[in-house]
């Protein structure tokens, strides 16, 4: 982990993913998507509850990047902040990873539709569980040419994929990086060059995570640093 501070400053949208004070995966450092996000070389920023145009402003003014994340559903005025956070970074071209219930908004906001029960809706959808099992993973494959491929290298990786909800048609705006050897939506991207915007759905801080999914946060890093380098030169 960084000793100093990073400039780049990175919001958290939903709950921290470190409910027991565990470790990531790789044992390098706490779970959760602040320690992965300071592990990756920026500073994390929890985004406070707001209302209206001015306060949404006013929660993201000085971040570079956003993750919106959860692995339970918002409430009722969480996801209203939620929708508006998604629209704010499309507009703005923010880089921006959404994880879980984050993917699902992001997915529905922009015309994308969602499976909500998972096993009856799909039923030969046999790879997922819900509640979930301590450690249950599950093998995807990544689409060739995907950014997210860039990071986690293109073929067959393993990650832990737990839920009862899921993509069902992506949206508009949107691309296909991941599916499940079921067919089962895994993650999208964004198809705008020049915005860096990831959706997974899996749980890449969590302590059941692999080491791997660092990869997913120094590459949102990354993107900020681009995009900061960017607008110094402008």
């Amino acid at each position: 982990m960084a000793d100093n501070p990073s400039p780049l400053r990175i919001g958290i949208f939903g709950r921290d993913d470190n409910p027991e004070n565990e470790r990531h995966g790789c044992g390098l450092w706490p779970a959760g998507y602040a320690s992965c996000l300071t592990a990756a070389g920026a500073t994390p920023v929890f985004i406070p509850s707001f209302s209206g145009k001015a306060g949404l402003e006013t929660a993201v003014e000085g971040l570079h990047g956003l993750v919106i994340a959860d692995n339970e559903p918002f409430s009722g005025r969480q996801l209203l902040e939620c929708e508006k956070l998604c629209e704010w970074c499309r507009r703005r071209n923010m880089p921006t990873l959404v994880i879980d219930t984050g993917l699902h908004v992001l997915n529905s906001v922009f015309g994308g539709t969602i499976y909500s029960d998972l096993p009856r809706e799909l039923p030969e959808a046999l790879q997922h569980r819900h509640p979930p099992e301590k450690g249950l993973r599950h093998a995807i494959e990544m689409v060739p040419g995907s950014r997210l491929a860039e990071l986690y290298g293109e073929g067959e990786i393993v990650v832990n994929s737990e839920h009862r909800r899921a993509v069902q048609r992506i949206a508009r705006g949107f691309r296909l990086s991941a599916r499940a050897l079921d067919g089962v939506t895994e993650a999208i991207e964004a198809e705008k060059e020049d915005w860096f915007c990831l959706g997974v759905q899996w749980h890449p801080a969590s302590a059941t995570a692999s080491g791997l999914d660092i990869q997913l946060f120094r590459g949102l890093v990354d993107a900020c640093q681009q995009v900061a380098c960017e607008l110094a030169a402008a």
